[in-house]
């Protein structure tokens, strides 16, 4: 009988537990046959995807037997050997939120680009106050694309702004911005400076608003990713190359020079608290020399229910707006944030 129960184990016989050499899957195991699967700890959270259903584990809860605990990057891309999930689980990327309040002081009436036909003449008559939210979505599709290294992840990342108070205009939504993605990402493992190298990757982006001219809006990049971590904190170091396109059907020939070619990320939890801070340039100087400034709270309201505030300043909000400078300020709840 213990032969039967080491080869093929039934997760709710405690005895078949001991079987399992894996830590982790191990006392999965002890706390489904023990009842206590429903126990949050200090240590683990939940992914709260569209689905609200798929609880990854952060980091072991209370044991002497787990003494390693889960990165934030490994909790959000599974890199470690003992986070791997397979594929095809539909997984939340960045945050998901409603902002009911998104204003500002300068909103951009004359959309304008360099390129030919790609400038509005007349003031569209929009409100300073809308709405915005997101929706945003991964799934790994290839995992352990070099053997046991690098597992390739899609993602989808689609945000609105709604002049939902705009009653003249019948309420119109000013832009909606769409981002498919393709990535591949690797487990690393170094130390420099205090900091855990932890993943690096490199993923190709399409984004766009899906509207005419002269209104449309478009780029295409190569994105590499390198992220680091130390206890309570990540930076994510993301250059980019902007794919060139042919003059004549370039949108916005100037965006690099507005939206940046790369951005830092920092994100801070603190607590039941998430601060996240992205901040973006061109790397050019003088007249070419622009950047932006993303920062964003999220905090506990109800369950998994959270209240959200983002501030921006700088240039490109969204891609109607990649050479418009104003500052923004968004208040409403979350559903998904970056951990």
């Amino acid at each position: 009988m213990g032969t039967a129960l080491a080869q093929n184990p039934d997760p709710m016989d405690i005895r078949a537990c001991s079987a399992i050499e894996t830590d982790a899957q191990r006392l999965a195991c002890y706390d489904k046959a023990t009842g206590r699967t429903q126990m949050e700890t200090a240590n683990r959270r939940q992914d709260r995807a569209a689905a609200g259903s798929e609880v990854v584990t952060r980091a072991a809860p209370a044991s002497h037997d787990v003494d390693r605990a889960q990165s934030l990057l490994d909790s959000r891309w599974e890199l470690s050997p003992e986070s791997k999930l397979g594929t095809m689980n539909l997984r939340g990327y960045r945050p998901t939120y409603v902002l009911p309040y998104f204003v500002t002081s300068n909103q951009n009436q004359t959309p304008h680009s360099p390129a030919p036909d790609h400038t509005v003449e007349t003031p569209a008559g929009l409100q300073n106050a809308e709405m915005k939210f997101q929706l945003s979505l991964k799934t790994k599709v290839w995992q352990g694309v070099f053997g046991d290294q690098g597992d390739l992840w899609v993602g989808y990342t689609q945000s609105s702004r709604w002049q939902v108070y705009n009653k003249e205009l019948s309420r119109p939504f000013r832009e909606t911005n769409y981002e498919p993605e393709a990535m591949l990402v690797f487990n690393t493992n170094y130390q420099i400076f205090g900091w855990t190298g932890r993943m690096a990757g490199i993923s190709l982006t399409h984004q766009s608003n899906g509207r005419s001219d002269p209104l449309s809006r478009s780029w295409n990049r190569v994105i590499a990713d390198v992220g680091f971590e130390r206890e309570g904190w990540t930076v994510m170091l993301r250059p980019w190359w902007r794919i060139p396109e042919d003059r004549k059907t370039d949108d916005n020939p100037d965006i690099s020079n507005y939206m940046g070619r790369g951005e830092v990320q920092i994100v801070r939890e603190w607590g039941a608290n998430e601060f996240a801070l992205a901040a973006r340039h061109s790397f050019r100087s003088g007249a070419d020399s622009h950047g932006s400034l993303r920062f964003t709270w999220s905090f506990p309201l109800v369950n998994n229910l959270r209240g959200f505030m983002e501030v921006f300043n700088g240039y490109g909000e969204s891609m109607i707006d990649y050479n418009h400078h104003a500052t923004y300020l968004g208040l409403g709840v979350s559903l998904l944030d970056w951990y």
